[in-house]
């Protein structure tokens, strides 16, 4: 069994998050919705990836996203 690439992962989880239905109402509803599409695709594709692989690469996503929404300081700008 090929393993699927995490660039595909990352392509599907925002796809996933721009079809889901209305817009948010600020940042932090943008990021819960952005992890609810990461927990999905970690709980459906888990077993696709060797073990953590696939959690890792999604935690990295959504910190990265939590950066952008200006969720969370960023650790540049300090």
């Amino acid at each position: 069994m090929k393993t699927p690439s995490l660039r595909a992962v990352g392509a599907r989880l925002e796809e996933a998050t721009a079809l889901l239905p209305g817009e948010p109402a600020d940042n932090a509803e943008a990021f819960d919705r952005y992890e609810s599409v990461a927990i999905a695709i970690l709980d459906s594709e888990h077993t696709d990836f060797p073990p953590g692989v696939l959690q890792e690469h999604l935690q990295t996503l959504m910190y990265k996203r939590q950066l952008e929404l200006g969720l969370i300081p960023d650790p540049q700008e300090a």
